[in-house]
């Protein structure tokens, strides 16, 4: 019988779908301050090629044999290991989101000054202290709209989201071609000699390399379509994932090349104080100076800081809700909750796991008030946020390893048919993503460092300490239900 297409998914569809989600300005941005420029082109073709492809088709064949979980990745863990690993999975996932969190309101208080004052100065000027107390303040109001079931901002999620992909290949477009269209504007020369793309492989270069796994990683969100497509899903699959990295990949580069236009990375890393500031402005710069190439003044400025302070505060809701729903909705998962953490209110809103996340975030953004300034404040969430959010991306790695070792891949698509190979790939992304978080850590900033290294350690800790209080509530043994 011929299978019916209505409502099905085409390879084209996907491919648009994964690249949304995958990719943002923010990565070309971060990879060109970080990387020194157009020497990040050289990073990331290897990113791509040694780990982003194989990473997305590991996905595809994880979420096509499991097609009926929903694609979760603590499921994925659930069904090839045990629930033991799965909680630590989900854990995981939810764990990772605190800094994240923390970040947010940060994000959107330089949104904000950005869309008022139209500068970098100003936001550069407040004192630390003052910041990160407002911070803490944007955090406090959005939680309670979390616990009160209220969501205003929801529905502009997919708005600003889109948005911002659409201003993100805007600038790549208008970028390159302003050269064209206003050849008095203040370019820089670009130097592509082979001397110039090779990036030096210094400790600077290695314990950034957090910044491009982050980048890249969360494929696993588009894996409850795969079989959800047109046709035979073990084409058009791997299809839609190698369109999305060839896009992802010329968004990358040709995003480089038009920042490299405008930016002078001698200038960037002149300072820590330079760096800082232009890893907390430099997309906002960056569209400042489109706009003015055009002769449309902040417009593009303004529609971008407008769009970013929008998504920086709907992510901070979903970031404090969704997380929790997946860690504590999922019965398998919860038995090893503390059973205060399972407690809702009228609203149907995780109470209790809600103030959980607040302490916990909260304690990051206060212990921030003791670096420089408030760039400094971005510039080090930017790198917390590299070393733990990858965190997550490991279960992805560990559930396909097993699934290999396992012999359980009956999915309509395969990766690779050969036992071996795909152990040795999930192996090898497994110890890319941990070699890179660990790396990461690395800071010249002691304040800095002492935060990568304890926010993912204490984390984690409370993740294990988390059955042993739940196993004495039950009046049982410590261990897990498998």
């Amino acid at each position: 019988m011929k299978k019916n297409d209505n409502g099905l998914i085409s390879w084209k569809s996907l491919t648009f779908m994964a690249f949304a989600t995958l990719w943002g300005f923010g990565n070309v941005a971060n990879g060109f301050m970080y990387f020194n420029g157009i020497q990040v082109i050289f990073s990331w073709i290897l990113m791509f090629a040694l780990y982003f492809i194989p990473y997305a088709l590991m996905v595809g064949e994880l979420g096509s044999t499991f097609k009926n979980l929903g694609g979760g990745v603590s499921s994925w863990i659930e069904q090839t290991s045990t629930t033991k690993l799965a909680y630590y999975a989900g854990w995981t996932y939810w764990c990772v989101h605190i800094p994240y969190i923390a970040s947010k309101g940060s994000g959107a208080l330089k949104a904000f000054s950005w869309l008022v004052f139209h500068n970098a100065e100003t936001f550069d000027t407040f004192k630390t202290s003052h910041v990160q107390i407002v911070t803490l303040a944007i955090l406090l109001i959005f939680a309670f709209i979390a616990s009160r079931g209220l969501n205003p901002l929801k529905n502009l999620t997919q708005i600003a989201g889109s948005s911002m992909f659409v201003m993100g290949i805007l600038y790549i477009i208008l970028g390159l071609f302003a050269p064209v269209v206003a050849p008095s504007g203040d370019y820089q020369n670009i130097d592509f000699s082979l001397k110039a793309i090779v990036p030096t492989f210094n400790v600077g270069y290695f314990t950034s390399l957090s910044i491009l796994v982050f980048a890249v990683g969360g494929v696993e969100k588009i894996s409850p379509y795969i079989n959800k497509m047109k046709g035979d899903p073990s084409k058009g699959f791997p299809k839609a994932m190698l369109a999305a990295a060839i896009m992802v990949v010329i968004s990358a580069l040709f995003g480089t090349v038009a920042m490299a236009r405008m930016f002078d990375p001698a200038v960037i890393n002149a300072t820590q104080e330079s760096f800082d500031s232009y890893v907390a402005n430099g997309a906002y710069w960056a569209f400042q100076k489109l706009g003015q190439y055009y002769g449309l003044g902040n417009f593009f400025l303004i529609i971008y800081a407008l769009s970013n302070l929008i998504g920086q505060l709907s992510i901070l809701v979903l970031s404090i809700d969704a997380p929790l729903r997946i860690l504590l909705g999922d019965p398998k998962i919860s038995i090893h909750v503390p059973q205060k953490l399972l407690r809702k209110n009228k609203y149907g809103a995780y109470i209790n796991g809600i103030k959980m996340v607040v302490i916990l975030s909260g304690t990051i953004i206060l212990s921030q008030i003791l670096l420089p300034g408030a760039a400094s404040v971005l510039r080090a969430l930017t790198k917390l946020n590299s070393v733990t959010m990858p965190l997550r991306y490991l279960w992805v790695f560990i559930a396909y390893y097993l699934l290999k070792k396992n012999a359980m891949d009956n999915g309509e698509y395969k990766f690779t048919k050969s036992q071996g190979a795909g152990k040795f790939w999930g192996l090898w992304c497994f110890i890319i993503t941990l070699l890179s978080c660990l790396l990461g850590m690395y800071s010249d900033d002691k304040v800095t460092m002492v935060l990568n290294i304890l926010t993912p350690v204490f984390l984690v800790a409370l993740g294990l300490i988390f059955p042993t209080i739940r196993a004495k509530e039950d009046g049982r043994a410590n261990t897990f239900v498998e």
